[in-house]
């Protein structure tokens, strides 16, 4: 059970839709008032509440035969209510075990009757409440009448909360707005009917940051308010709500197909003419998605329209349907990225595997590529490449290689006692190339463990050494210079700049499997990967092919000067045991 300073997701999410209304504390009000007062007449009951269930009290918006204006929330039937959502009859609290020993009971109440106040979302905030000072039978005319008077006093909270339906800036409705309308289309057309809907993006966030950086907050002002008559003219009769900063959706004409939609928004999209001294700095998308009247949610409805303007970026038109297919995708990385979260806090799920790396001069084993696997409890093995590319576009590239890192620096400690010295490679991110104290973390985990730094190499990209330069060449100068070995790992796939190749402190060239697998088919790329090798054995660096899986390659390769080899042919990554058995029979 939680306590009221750990509330539960639900009950966290119900405060604050209690908190966004702004009801707690306020002045008490006619209006309320008006309707508590009828409470009172029609249950010919001395006392009616309108009460709130905050967490830790019962707050009364208005009040008949209360003086107080709050109790405790412990053993409140009205917090009850508010608990379950439903409808609480108590016909004599002394009677009732959860209420007999009550602050109610002990005050005299014996009757209690709440009917919960929720709000479109589905959030109670409280009760509708009647009392007596008699035990009383209720009557399905009573829970009628109080249900009615539950609604009048939510229609008059969201009828106080309109001021918030409108932007101030635009002047449309805004998308709590959007919500409660498309809910209530049901109202006026059949359940299931087919509807379409359209949301116009008029830039894309990073162009919204760049234009704000040089022209401030009232350029984004500026623009929406240029966008609106073009906006009011697109939509015709109907309704358009802002429900971004530069986002506004309305609804098709019902019956409308989709393809005559379609083209009425792409001939928009091509005659709009940039608007302000910053509209060529813009770009404007539109997102279509199909929904059912009264099943699908309004608020799943917005997800999928921003998922569908999202994907119109990378469309030639601007438009995008929106494709559960594609959102289906989205969702599955979202997922990972909170599962390997999870996964990194908790031990059992991610584990190394090894994939030695041999001279193709006497075929000895001369380190190991330490790689990550995750073994999810539910979904089973997760194949890296759905996750490593996650992770290194999100924040989770430090946590991840801190991970990785301090195994392979564990398991490494464990071979040099067994009499195993090998070096151990590491793939870092762009990121932690970034990070101000990446070198001082790695240098002190290799200390922490004992370990000469030479055991220890380091292999990062051409794309991540170019997104910042100088902080990647300085970051892998202090690595180098403390011992620490440097790879440029997939060489030939990012920049393949002769510049950056001659200035980065680096001391062996990885080339990527896609230049290898098949070199002994094609002379062109036999002849390309010849000249990788001779070029970097030119500028003093070391050569690993990747991705060597027959023999032919290998011989083909050791013609060629390469040093060293890595890939299936030699051996596939393997658990510890499995490369110290593989070690053994070398």
């Amino acid at each position: 059970m939680h306590s009221p300073y750990e509330p539960s997701i639900e009950e966290a999410a119900r405060l604050e839709a209690l908190r966004q209304l702004e009801l707690l504390d306020t002045a008490p009000s006619e209006a309320f008032d008006r309707i508590t007062r009828m409470a009172a007449q029609l249950f010919q009951l001395p006392i009616a509440a309108v009460s709130l269930t905050d967490v830790d009290r019962q707050w009364f918006k208005s009040k008949v035969g209360v003086e107080h204006d709050t109790i405790p929330r412990l053993k409140a039937p009205c917090a009850q209510v508010a608990e379950s959502g439903a409808m609480l009859a108590v016909p004599d609290l002394l009677e009732n075990a959860c209420f007999r020993d009550s602050l109610l009971a002990e005050s005299g109440i014996r009757f209690y009757l709440g009917a919960p106040l929720v709000t479109k979302a589905g959030h109670c905030l409280g009760a509708m409440c009647v009392l007596g000072t008699e035990p009383r039978t209720v009557t399905e005319a009573d829970r009628a009448t109080l249900a009615d008077l539950a609604a009048m006093v939510m229609a008059q909270i969201e009828l106080q909360h309109a001021l918030g339906r409108i932007d101030p800036v635009s002047g449309l409705p805004n998308r709590n707005q959007f919500v409660s309308d498309a809910r209530d289309l049901v109202i006026v057309h059949p359940a299931g009917s087919p509807q379409l809907a359209a949301l116009v993006s008029l830039a894309t966030p990073e162009e919204l940051s760049d234009a704000m950086r040089v022209m401030g907050s009232a350029w984004l002002d500026d623009i929406v308010r240029a966008a609106v008559p073009a906006l009011r003219r697109l939509a015709g009769s109907g309704k358009i709500y802002h429900v971004g900063p530069t986002q506004f959706v309305f609804l098709a004409p019902l019956g409308l197909s989709l393809a005559r939609f379609s083209a009425t928004l792409m001939d928009w999209l091509a005659a709009r003419v940039p608007m302000g001294q910053a509209g060529f700095l813009t770009t404007a998308t539109v997102g279509l998605v199909r929904f059912a009247v009264g099943q699908d949610a309004p608020l799943d409805v917005l997800r999928n329209l921003h998922s569908a303007a999202h994907d119109a970026r990378d469309a030639e038109s601007g438009l995008r349907v929106y494709s559960p297919e594609q959102d289906a995708a989205y969702r599955h990385r979202f997922w990972l990225i909170s599962e390997l979260g999870r996964a990194l806090a908790q031990a059992g799920e991610l584990h190394l595997v090894f994939q030695p790396k041999v001279s193709l001069r006497d075929g000895g084993c001369v380190g190991v590529e330490a790689l990550l696997r995750w073994n999810h409890p539910e979904t089973g093995p997760i194949p890296p490449g759905e996750f490593m590319p996650i992770v290194e576009a999100t924040s989770l590239a430090r946590a991840t290689t801190e991970w990785v890192l301090a195994a392979a620096l564990r398991q490494l400690a464990a071979w040099r006692e067994q009499g195993v010295t090998l070096q151990v490679a590491v793939n870092v991110s762009a990121v932690n190339l970034e990070e101000p104290d990446f070198c001082d973390r790695v240098l002190d985990g290799l200390a922490c463990h004992g370990l000469p730094a030479s055991c220890l190499a380091l292999e990062m990209t051409e794309s991540a050494l170019m997104r910042k330069p100088k902080a990647a060449h300085d970051t892998m100068a202090r690595l180098a210079a403390g011992g620490v070995g440097i790879a440029i790992d997939d060489f030939g796939t990012g920049y393949s700049s002769l510049s950056y190749l001659q200035d980065m402190p680096a001391d062996v060239v990885k080339i990527d499997q896609s230049f290898v697998r098949g070199m002994e088919k094609d002379e062109r790329t036999h002849a390309l990967v010849t000249t990788m090798i001779k070029l970097s054995h030119d500028l003093g660096h070391r050569v690993v092919a990747e991705g060597v899986e027959t023999e032919e390659v290998a011989q083909l390769l050791r013609a060629a000067g390469c040093d060293e080899a890595q890939g299936y042919y030699y051996g596939r990554p393997m658990a510890p045991a499995a490369l110290a058995a593989w070690l053994a029979v070398r």
